[in-house]
């Protein structure tokens, strides 16, 4: 189930753009009530879990650190897309490998933690995925790439997730050092979620809609814990 569930929010991504075009407003307030999610889960559930079933405390802090700096270094090729801006220069006609392959490595570590966690952070994933699709969709679309390119493309970006959760819940490494990929993954999560929080934010100014899909995102944890 959580397999499909993960499949299916990138296919509803896409299919919403074919389909139903949602605004750019709409998706941005889907990405910051995602954003809020994520990050939610990730300082109730997450954090928590390793720190109490992890004696090194430091081991833990500095794998979190590393999380972000790789996601950071993740995001210099693919230009933002895990957090719904997409700044991609060249010729349309070009497969963007880079765009690629970061963003399969970004979807796959987001399956690893899934394994042997709550419910929320399955959902978290799956409603942090549904705008990024949207937000790549549209810019294959855009951008005038081929139908096939964009399928492709798609189909690897779903696919992705669920191949991290299936390995950490099959190999044995990733089982036995469950905390250890987890807190790496933490610094993923926390520098994805809160750069969905501040870079939609335009001229500082306060937004009612954004900040009220905040709080949802985040009353919505709080109310499963």
């Amino acid at each position: 189930m959580s397999y499909l569930l993960l499949i299916a929010a990138v296919l509803i991504g896409s299919l919403s753009v074919l389909w139903i075009k949602p605004s750019t407003i709409f998706t941005r307030l889907l990405l910051s009530f995602s954003g809020a999610y994520l990050l939610s889960v990730t300082v109730l559930h997450l954090l928590p879990d390793v720190y109490q079933h992890e004696p090194n405390t430091k081991t833990i802090g500095v794998l979190i650190l590393v999380g972000i700096i790789i996601q950071s270094i993740l995001e210099s090729f693919s230009k933002g897309a895990e957090h719904g801006h997409i700044h991609l220069h060249g010729s349309p006609k070009k497969f963007p490998w880079l765009l690629f392959f970061s963003l399969s490595i970004h979807a796959f570590s987001e399956g690893l933690p899934i394994h042997g966690a709550t419910s929320n952070l399955l959902w978290a994933v799956v409603v942090h995925k549904i705008p990024i699709a949207i937000v790549l969709t549209s810019f294959f679309i855009n951008a005038k790439y081929s139908k096939k390119t964009t399928i492709t493309f798609m189909i690897a970006f779903a696919l992705m997730s669920p191949l991290g959760f299936y390995l950490a819940d099959t190999v044995t490494w990733f089982t036995k050092n469950h905390n250890y990929v987890t807190a790496l993954i933490i610094g993923v999560f926390l520098h994805i979620s809160t750069i969905i929080l501040f870079e939609s934010s335009e001229n500082h100014k306060f937004n009612l809609k954004k900040f009220t899909a905040i709080i949802l995102g985040m009353l919505l944890t709080i109310a499963t814990l």
